[in-house]
Parts: structure tokens; sequence; C-alpha cells
């Protein structure tokens, strides 16, 4: 079976993230979800640097382990924030490095430019060439991924400050880059539609800032190598050994199509092109998507594939099923009893999503919610409302929720 990774996590340090990411709740719900390996994440961070030491063991292959036996490999998260062309860029890079030794090397070099005890997402008025020619003079084996690569606000692609091209952001050090990170809001579809990727690698993660099962691995990368170091950035550099990539449907981001969520206003690129990007409710320019950036500059037909495409599966967490198909809240009692009682009779979440029989599930929970598991499986999701400025999409499963009467079975 291919190893599931999820390769951008955060720590208890970073901002907007949970107080309680730690490596005790990461590696517990991680097993939950069925993850092989996950991201250190931020560290660059003194005191998550100290858990990271603390609490994991580094093995020869630059692979970590906790005391559960939750494999790891050291990542984190930079925030670039710099002019270019004119312009202000802010753009984030997913780090992956091979050693404790190295991540100590980026450190010390990180703190030559400034503070690194403030965020576990630190920031820098580095530009991507200068940042990746000083990691790559460090060590070849570092790994520089643009992270959510579409976003508006802090991306390679971002509407608000990111660049038409890789080459634009990166020049001659773009040779560096083999992959970018889709995003929630982008699936490889997406992507393919830009010849300019052609040769780029697409993986996804997913950023998660708190380790709820409906946030970690909620995006993932499958990797069909044993687990080192060398082997997984080995297929992230040349595609071999690199799977698949498990995605949630794109409307669900929360930046897939334009809006303002402030003025709870949203559209598609087309209406946006009718309004001269100027909302219609407070008259100020709107938070442009994901999708319209796609439709700017792509240079193939939306539904073009590409020969020799990796594979990808559409798949939402079971506790987006469970909110829907129970019209309850994501964290409420009933739909955590509920996901309990679920995930009993698999070996984890994945296990329950992809490939648990219809006849095992249907001793487990109601046949509705069996059905939306199944068509889920089948990546037959609909989004009701597109993600825009913020704000998540509303997915449905192709099932009718169950009627209010048989929710009090789960009450």
């Amino acid at each position: 079976m291919p190893l599931i990774a999820d390769l951008h996590v955060h720590g208890a340090y970073a901002g907007a993230c949970s107080k309680d990411l730690s490596i005790a709740n990461l590696s517990k719900w991680a097993k939950v979800k069925g993850i092989d390996v996950l991201g250190t994440g931020d560290f660059t961070h003194p005191k998550w640097f100290e858990h990271l030491s603390q609490e994991l063991k580094e093995d020869e292959q630059g692979v970590l382990h906790s005391s559960t036996g939750q494999k790891f490999m050291w990542t984190t998260e930079i925030s670039l924030i710099y002019s270019q062309d004119g312009k202000g860029r802010r753009v984030h890079l997913v780090m992956l490095a091979p050693n404790k030794e190295v991540v100590k090397q980026i450190t010390d070099q990180l703190l030559k430019w400034g503070r690194v005890d403030y965020d576990g997402r630190p920031i820098f008025g580095k530009s991507c060439i200068e940042f990746t020619e000083t990691m790559m003079n460090i060590s070849k084996d570092i790994e520089l991924i643009p992270a959510h690569a579409w976003t508006p606000w802090f991306s390679l692609f971002g509407s608000n400050s990111g660049f038409d091209s890789l080459k634009d952001c990166f020049a001659e050090k773009s040779k560096y880059i083999h992959a970018i990170e889709t995003g929630l809001s982008s699936d490889p579809p997406m992507n393919r539609r830009l010849s300019q990727l052609d040769n780029i690698n697409l993986v996804s993660f997913s950023d998660l800032h708190s380790y709820w099962p409906w946030r970690i691995g909620r995006e993932a990368t499958l990797f069909d190598v044993d687990l080192t170091y060398k082997n997984v950035i080995e297929a992230i550099r040349t595609g071999k050994g690199l799977h698949s990539t498990l995605e949630v449907d794109p409307p669900y981001g929360k930046y897939h199509i334009d809006g303002h969520r402030n003025c709870k206003f949203s559209c598609d690129a087309s209406q946006t092109k009718k309004l001269n990007g100027i909302c219609p409710v407070c008259k100020k320019p709107l938070t442009i998507g994901v999708a319209y950036r796609v439709e700017e500059l792509a240079d193939r037909p939306a539904g073009f594939v590409k020969k020799n495409a990796k594979p990808f599966i559409k798949l939402m967490p079971l506790h987006e099923i469970l909110s829907f198909m129970m019209q309850k809240n994501l964290a409420t009692k009933a739909v955590w009893a509920e996901y309990n009682k679920i995930m009993a009779g698999g070996k984890n979440e994945f296990d329950i999503l992809l490939h648990t029989s219809k006849q095992q599930l249907e001793t487990l929970t109601h046949p509705k919610i069996v059905e939306a598991i199944l068509e889920n499986r089948d990546g037959k999701i609909v989004i009701t409302e597109a993600g825009y400025d913020g704000e998540y999409g509303k997915p449905s499963f192709g099932v009718e929720p169950i009627a209010e009467k048989q929710r009090k079975l789960f009450e």
C-alpha cells in the first residue's frame, strides 16, 4: 500500500493555530486518520524545536519516530514578504529538511535575517530567489515547495501578491522548484491547464491549524516508496514513486470563487468581470479567488487531460459527511458519537472512506450515511455554495439528509 503523507502541518506556536497542537495529539489523530508520515511543522521555532528534539527520535534515514510509533519528517513553512517588479509580494513556502543538523543550519541562517521565536511561521523580507539560493547553499537536500499555490493572499499565483509564472517568482532558481502544493481551492485538473506547470509535480497537504480529523490529512500525498527522506524527496523531484494525491473538492476551499465575506456576497469569474472586480455591496475590490486566477493564467481549456498525469482521489472528511447527513455542526456530541461508532468498524478513517465494504458499513451506521460514504468514495461530491474570501464551501453528497424525525435516533 502507498504511504499516506501530510507534510504541511503546524504546531502550537504558529499564529491562528490551536494551542493544543502537540506531538502527542498529532500522533494520536494521525493514527485515527490513517496517515503514515506527518511533517513536524514549524521546526524553526525554538520552543517547538525543543519539543521535537525531546519527543521524537531521528533515524539514519531522516525519519523521526514518536513514542507511539508515528513517523514524522522535518518540515516548516516560511513567509516571504518583499517587493519585486514594483509590486508587493507575499509568498509562503513549505520547506523539507533531511536531518536535525541541516535544520539547525537553516535556523542559524534565518536568525541572521530576523527573529524566529514569535511565530511558527516566521516572516522574512527576502525574495524567493534569494531565499532559494541561500537554502541551496546550506544543502541541496533541502526541498522548497510553494505552499497553497493559488490562494489570494500568500502564494505563488495569488491574486493579491503573486506572480503570473513560476519563473517570474524564482527566476533562474526555478530549477530548484520541483513541485507545488495545490491547496484546498484547486486540484490537479485545474493546475494542468497551465502548460508552464507540465514539468512541475503536484502535491497536496492539509496545512492543518488543529489536529481534529476534519483538518488533519484532509489533503495528502501518497508515495509508492519505502519511507526515507531521500526516497520521498526523489519522488517529489522526479515524480517516480509519487503515487497520487487526496484532494477535497475545490469549491469546498476557502478561496475558490470571488467575493466578500463581510458583505455575504460571492460570484464566479464571469460575474466578477461584469462587476469590474468591485463588490456591489460595499463598492470595494472583491477578493479574487483561485478559479478566477486559474482561468486568467490557463493556456488550455477546462477539461484538458494531461497525458500520464498522476491520479488523484477527490474525498471529503468523514465528519463533513456526518455533519451534512445529520444536519448538525462538525464538533457536536451527536456527530462525534456516530463518528466513533463507525470508526469502531475500520482500521482508520481512510480505511472507512476508501475501503470498508458496503456490507460492513451497513452494520455500523444509518443506510443514508452509508450511501453518502459511497458517493464520497466515488467522488460524487456536490458543493452547494462554493467557498470564498475565507469562508469554506458547503458540501453535500448526492444524498438527501436524514429526515428530521429519524435524526432523533442520534440524540
